[in-house]
């Protein structure tokens, strides 16, 4: 019987030896699953943050969008009506130069028909 009691004993050492090297993986397997739980933590902290500031710059950008569209259409209308007034300009200079001629004319002296 000592013989099977100093295999039971071998048997038993050996059992302890695996359930203590199973003790010994499981907590570093919990300690690895705590550091990703941090990592995972932070990660979603930086995407809440980061998604806050897409919205803010989203928004900020919409209101330049606008912003630049309204420049856009304000110096096409000022260039349109800028245009209107060279137009009238050169009709102007174009009435004024006719009537001055027309005066030129009616201000000459006659020439004597011989």
């Amino acid at each position: 019987m000592t013989q099977q009691a100093a295999a039971l004993q071998t048997y038993n050492n050996e059992l302890v030896k695996c359930i203590e090297d199973l003790c010994s993986k499981r907590e570093e397997l919990n300690h690895q699953i705590k550091q990703e739980e941090e990592e995972k933590d932070r990660l979603q902290h930086d995407i809440r943050v980061l998604s806050e500031k897409l919205s803010r710059v989203n928004e900020s950008l919409a209101q330049r969008l606008a912003a630049r569209s309204t420049f856009d259409r304000t110096i096409a209308e000022t260039e349109a009506a800028y245009t209107k007034i060279l137009e009238s300009s050169q009709s102007l200079l174009n009435v004024l130069k006719q009537e001055a001629g027309n005066f030129s004319k009616a201000t000459e002296p006659r020439r004597k028909d011989r």
